[in-house]
């Protein structure tokens, strides 16, 4: 098949400056020349490119991966709720295969375990800690760079590539979630992988570049179910329209790729669905123990519209709407919650789209060059405007997944824009990307007067200088065009190198994490870090909380257990009393907030952090730990995290991560006691099935009825082998 690339682009310098454009690469050596030891060919890379690019490339994924690694302990198992996941698949290939929260297999986590799995073979291979389960998030986080970069580089040239592997590898964000557990860094490294296969389909028409990229979107729907599914309208739109084929035989290839995406994500979930429910672990998140309802309801729809059952509560909906997920509305990306995430170079990047779209407007319709834009643009904005709109669950790092998006846009923009600089329009739209990115560089360190107050005059002088040099890019010599540019480059990248920087040199635990320095976003701190967690900080209420952490607190009111954090464990249904830096909002059991989460005084955790375990708790669990299934039961699966994580045992998370799923029922878990499968019940804990009537509440309320208390330092617990009146 004749392969299609577009005509070379030419300009001022472009040869010199950015490496001659690509035509068809060749691959490997030519008849009758001899081939290069393997470590020659790694080092040198393309015949073609100038020889500094190679070692450029390494040197960024090297450095990116030193960055990530660096001070990666100090977050410690960060999820809780993850990191136990992980430790209980180490252990039993069945919990590895349903994703299920502890090893004897009663509750999953509410996501498919695909993102799981890479950190679970790693902690079988060098045991549970910090670094076995994080390391693994990095090394996908490097991953990701160099896939950006390869895609970047194909069409335009390796400074083009580099620039996008950079923007990528400093947005802070990404920073924070290629260096934690949750699902989202490999849900990243998958799309990326699926842009970089459609662009490569759409080069030279071949059907095994789109069913790879069918097989990449499959397996991110099983890392974090239909979010996958977000840049699938605009893959297919653009193969549709511009692939080098004929119409009929792009309907084909669309629907090869389909059925390689159903059968790569929906082989696990065929498998669960058939496989008997009273032979597996229940499925977190659920309200029927179903995968399908969790896929379309709390994970999927529900995500939408704010209808999601069994979750901690839904969002605002609609432009301007503001709920306890923060403001919808068309700058949802750029306020003081999300902002400082994400958007640094947002504006930059949308002017970059608009102007390559601009420069390849004549190009015929196979023109991959701006096929490249369309899938990278397009994906950056139906992602952008779900997340801006979405009324439900929404969190901060939730926004990574722009990040590879936004880096190849900004990649691919200045790229070409510098080839094109002789032209005037180009110049200028290349100067106005940086005084977009200068600009709002400034507004958004402007959020955070007090740290390095400096550097936003240094981000915004720069900016304007080099932008003011940039109008004049085709006229000047090239020597002050290349100074110009590294200027407006540096002032682009310096707000959010800072904000990075700062995300490295802490460490970041719980259930909602954002990057950057103290108060770099109202909605959230760094869970385990100063600031607390949600809007206003955990204390600044739930919602509509008013942002104010009082030292005495006040009333806890709504769930059972307290205050957001309230600082005295209760029972579930009793309301917290007096807490520590406590704010007005709404009430979760088990412990305060202040700068550990949700974590847990007297050894007790919340929703939204592991508990924090005493030796005594520890010892007490331990004694004959081998004679049951579940050393302990307690509601939430933070709660019940904590103590696995701290033991090595299995912990039951009744009710799931909120405590609200109705598993198990009150009539399986008191067969589970008579059957002498639980040791203790842990008083305390997640939500509790939301209110007196719910399954965890009366789980709850028949334990404390009939079973001897037993108090450990400032935590209690419940022997489920001595009644009460022995």
């Amino acid at each position: 098949m004749t392969t299609h690339y577009d005509p070379p682009t030419t300009g001022h310098g472009a040869a010199a400056d950015w490496g001659p454009p690509p035509t068809a690469p060749p691959r490997g050596p030519q008849a009758g020349e001899p081939r290069q030891p393997f470590v020659r060919r790694l080092w040198r890379g393309r015949p073609e490119d100038p020889r500094w690019v190679r070692p450029a490339l390494l040197g960024l994924l090297a450095t990116t991966l030193v960055l990530y690694l660096y001070n990666l302990s100090a977050s410690g198992y960060a999820n809780s709720f993850y990191s136990a996941a992980v430790q209980a698949g180490s252990r039993s290939w069945k919990a590895f295969f349903f994703g299920s929260l502890d090893a004897g297999n009663a509750i999953t986590v509410d996501k498919p375990p695909a993102s799981l799995w890479p950190m679970e073979l790693s902690v079988r291979v060098f045991g549970l800690d910090s670094w076995a389960i994080l390391a693994p998030e990095v090394l996908m986080g490097v991953a990701t760079v160099a896939v950006v970069y390869a895609a970047v580089r194909r069409r335009f040239s390796p400074v083009a590539g580099l620039t996008a592997g950079a923007v990528l590898a400093l947005t802070p964000v990404a920073a924070l979630m290629f260096r934690f557990n949750n699902p989202d860094a490999m849900l990243a490294l998958l799309m990326s992988v699926a842009c970089y296969l459609v662009v490569r389909g759409l080069e030279d028409g071949r059907t095994k570049w789109l069913v790879w990229a069918g097989v990449a979107i499959g397996f991110a729907f099983l890392a974090k179910t239909l979010q996958a599914f977000l840049i699938l309208p605009a893959l297919a739109v653009v193969y549709a329209v511009c692939a080098p084929v004929p119409l009929r035989k792009r309907f084909g290839q669309l629907a090869a790729a389909t059925l390689a995406l159903v059968v790569s994500g929906g082989w696990w979930v065929a498998v669960v669905e058939l496989w008997p429910a009273s032979s597996r672990p229940y499925i977190g998140g659920s309200q029927n123990n179903s995968f399908l309802e969790l896929t379309f309801g709390y994970n999927g729809l529900g995500r939408l519209n704010g209808e999601e059952t069994g979750s901690v509560g839904g969002g605002g909906g609609g432009a301007g709407g503001s709920g306890m997920w923060g403001e919808t509305g068309w700058d949802r990306m750029f306020n003081s919650e999300i902002g400082g995430q994400i958007s640094w170079l947002l504006p930059s990047a949308l002017i970059l789209l608009v102007a390559g779209l601009v420069a390849t407007r004549k190009a015929r319709r196979t023109s991959v060059t701006r096929a490249s834009f369309l899938v990278w643009g397009g994906s950056l904005l139906m992602t952008a405007v779900v997340f801006s709109y979405m009324a439900g669950i929404f969190h901060q790092y939730y926004t990574v997944a722009l990040a590879p998006y936004l880096a190849a846009v900004v990649g691919m923009g200045a790229g070409l824009l510098w080839e094109r600089r002789r032209q005037p329009w180009a110049s200028i739209a290349l100067a106005a990307s940086v005084v977009a990115a200068a600009a709002w560089g400034y507004v958004l360190l402007n959020r955070t007067p007090d740290y390095l107050p400096w550097l936003k005059w240094l981000v915004l002088v720069g900016g304007l200088t080099a932008a003011l040099g940039l109008v004049f890019a085709g006229r000047i010599s090239r020597r002050l065009a290349l100074g110009a540019a590294a200027v407006g480059l540096v002032a682009a990248l310096a707000g959010p190198t800072a904000y990075t920087l700062s995300t490295l040199q802490e460490g970041h635990t719980g259930s909602i994490v954002t990057a950057g320095p103290a108060g770099a976003s109202v909605m959230g701190g760094r869970g385990g870090g100063p600031g607390g967690g949600m809007r206003g900080g955990f204390g600044g209420g739930m919602p509509g909380g008013q942002g104010q952490r009082n030292q005495q607190g006040q009333q806890g009111n709504g769930f059972p257990g307290g205050g957001f954090g309230g600082g005295t464990p209760t029972q579930p249904g009793q309301q917290g009393q007096q807490g520590q830096r406590n704010g007005n909002g709404f009430g979760f059991p088990g412990g305060r907030t202040g700068e550990g989460g949700m974590g847990g005084a007297g050894g007790v955790g919340g929703l939204l952090n592991g508990a924090s375990v005493s030796s005594e708790a520890e010892k007490l669990l331990a004694e004959d730990a081998s004679k049951y299934t579940w050393v302990a039961a307690s509601v939430g699966s933070q709660n019940a995290a904590g103590y696995q994580l701290a033991t090595g045992d299995p912990v039951m998370a009744i009710g799931g991560f909120n405590g609200t799923d109705p598993s198990p029922t009150p009539a399986q878990f008191k067969k589970y006691v008579e059957e002498g499968r639980i040791h203790y019940f842990i008083a305390g804990g997640g939500m509790g099935g939301g209110g007196n009537g719910g399954t965890a509440s009366q789980i709850s309320s028949w334990v404390q009825s009939t079973f001897k208390k037993v108090t450990v330092g400032s935590a209690t617990f419940y022997d489920l082998t001595r009644k009460a009146s022995d």
